[in-house]
């Protein structure tokens, strides 16, 4: 079946089902004004509660940071903003779609995502600029497609845009942990998506690697023209300075959410992580440290 056709109800059931149909009809229809918006999202995975009952709205022009201890949630809740997983309950709007009625393949490509799982999937012998460039297409290596001449100049102009662009005819595994995610970031960005979900960009980054991708990613935040952005992290000190909204989340469910200067106080965050935690900011960025 087409993934966006409804399974037709049992003739036994018929009722029942189009009452479902029309309160998830009602609701999605309340998203239609929000890039992201998700009323109730729980995914259960086995006996295992991955997310619980989430609530979120994301609107034009806000930069979200997803913050949580491993374990928390937060990719399974990237994987639902980027139309790659179904909730188990609950409902999610997606750019004015509504998940279990849209073609997803329809809908995936105007969503720029830069993940490790995603990574993992691309050729290790692809050459810089075919890494970027393939995402014109949605897939992850270069084959025999043709390219159009500015599909090529516009990933280079992304590489060039986020400080990687002398790399372009190396091969993707030749490349430093911190390369590698720049050009994950202008490969997310090849298709001029709508919204943008980054997954631990700052993961096995040195000190300078992850604050080059700090200052980046807030120039890239100052950008009106940027798109709606979410940023996913284990680390307080990888927030950018220019983000505007924040997510806790803990055990599947969510602690806080709203204005990141209302979100990432010292009560909310050690509730996050489970201890007693001072938190300083300077400047917009933000660390943390146990209290002793």
């Amino acid at each position: 079946m087409h993934s966006s056709e409804i399974a037709p109800p049992p003739a036994h059931d018929s009722r029942a089902f189009w009452l479902a149909l029309a309160a998830f009809s009602v609701i999605g229809s309340l998203f239609m004004s929000e890039v992201l918006g998700l009323a109730g999202v729980s995914v259960v995975r086995g006996t295992k509660t991955l997310l619980d009952n989430v609530d979120w709205r994301v609107a034009e022009g806000e930069r979200w940071v997803v913050l949580g201890p491993n374990g928390a949630g937060k990719s399974t809740l990237l994987q639902i903003a980027g139309a790659r997983m179904h909730p188990t309950r609950g409902v999610a709007g997606i750019l004015d779609e509504v998940m279990g009625a849209v073609d997803v393949f329809e809908l995936r490509p105007r969503i720029g995502l830069a993940s490790a799982s995603l990574a993992g999937q691309i050729p290790e012998l692809e050459k810089v600029l075919n890494v970027v460039v393939t995402a014109s297409y949605g897939v992850t290596g270069r084959w025999r497609e043709d390219y159009d001449r500015d599909d090529e100049r516009r990933a280079f102009s992304l590489l060039e845009e986020w400080g990687v662009s002398t790399f372009f005819n190396r091969t993707f595994v030749s490349l430093s942990e911190g390369e590698r995610k720049r050009v994950q970031i202008a490969r997310a960005l090849m298709s001029d998506p709508e919204l943008l979900l980054l997954d631990e960009p700052g993961a096995g980054l040195d000190l300078a690697g992850r604050e080059g991708l700090v200052r980046r990613l807030s120039e890239l935040a100052a950008d009106p023209l940027a798109p709606c952005t979410v940023l996913v992290t284990h680390h307080l000190e990888e927030v950018p300075p220019g983000f505007t909204h924040a997510l806790l989340l803990r055990d599947g469910g969510v602690v806080a959410q709203g204005p990141i200067a209302d979100v990432l106080t010292e009560e909310n965050l050690s509730d996050t992580f489970g201890l007693p935690l001072s938190v300083t900011s300077n400047a917009g960025r933000y660390t943390a440290t146990a209290r002793n």
